[in-house]
């Protein structure tokens, strides 16, 4: 069965906020004709506290979009200082190569130009499983021939230094998959986000019915703006799609400096 997040990454950015306004506009108008049936059949429900609901409701609704914007603003945050920091450890782990004895530098050289390709971001999934396992792959291969060389000279500082460089880059891999992949935004506080937006917003059209009172325009740009912000969240949450997207460019630029293997092309 796919799950509700699923659901949603399933829908392209601009699909998701149409979909949400069609879906807030119908609530609307529902809550609206209810209100209005009920002011019809029971004058005195005008006079009562539906309108001080309302707008607890409605405070309600922006506390809680506030710390679901932090939630995903964090995330984004993270997953684009750790695209640095991995930049930044593989540049070093490559420089610190330059440090080990022939032919392992240049074998550990060759290595880390066919690696730093499979590090860039793209927005399809299998590909990007395919290039985490092939990461892994030369991870391996990097660190068999540290530990032969560690065998050899086990009182080597300068081969220390590389090793604990290697180290780090192999840790930022698993911090930049589970930040890529894994850490997102709560799915029960994205279903719960949505199912108060829909009940503020009809409640919002049940008090218009009440009072006979309601103008369209309002409602509609109370939607679009809650849709909006909406659509924000949603895009500031996946990690690989959308308008929002962490930039590779650290990546890029480290490919440009260190080159990459003729013969290196990423799996798709």
């Amino acid at each position: 069965m796919m799950r509700f997040q699923q659901l949603i990454d399933s829908l392209p950015i601009v699909g998701f906020f149409v979909a949400f306004v069609i879906f807030a506009l119908i609530t609307a108008e529902l809550g609206y004709r209810l209100g209005r049936w009920w002011q019809e059949r029971t004058s005195d429900e005008k006079e009562g506290p539906t309108a001080m609901i309302v707008g607890s409701l409605l405070a309600l609704m922006a506390f809680l979009l506030a710390i679901t914007m932090g939630m995903a603003s964090d995330r984004f945050s993270a997953r684009r200082a750790v695209v640095l920091a991995e930049a930044n450890s593989v540049g070093t782990t490559y420089l610190r190569a330059g440090y080990l004895p022939e032919p392992a530098s240049s074998e550990t050289k060759a290595l880390l130009r066919e690696y730093v390709p499979l590090r860039i971001l793209t927005d399809d999934l299998s590909d990007i499983r395919a290039r985490i396992a092939r990461s892994v792959e030369i991870q391996d291969k990097l660190w068999s021939i540290a530990e032969k060389l560690a065998r050899a000279t086990p009182d080597s500082q300068v081969l220390a230094l590389y090793i604990a460089s290697l180290n780090e880059m192999i840790d930022l891999h698993q911090t930049r998959v589970i930040a890529g992949l894994y850490a997102r935004v709560p799915e029960t506080i994205l279903i719960l986000l949505l199912l108060c937006s829909m009940l503020t917003l009809g409640m919002v059209g049940y008090n218009a019915g009440l009072t006979l009172r309601r103008s369209p325009l309002t409602a509609v740009g109370l939607v679009i703006v809650l849709g909006a912000v909406i659509t924000l969240v949603v895009d500031l949450d996946r990690p690989r799609e959308g308008f929002l997207k962490v930039s590779q460019q650290p990546l890029l630029y480290l490919q440009e400096q260190i080159g990459a293997l003729p013969s290196a092309n990423p799996p798709k």
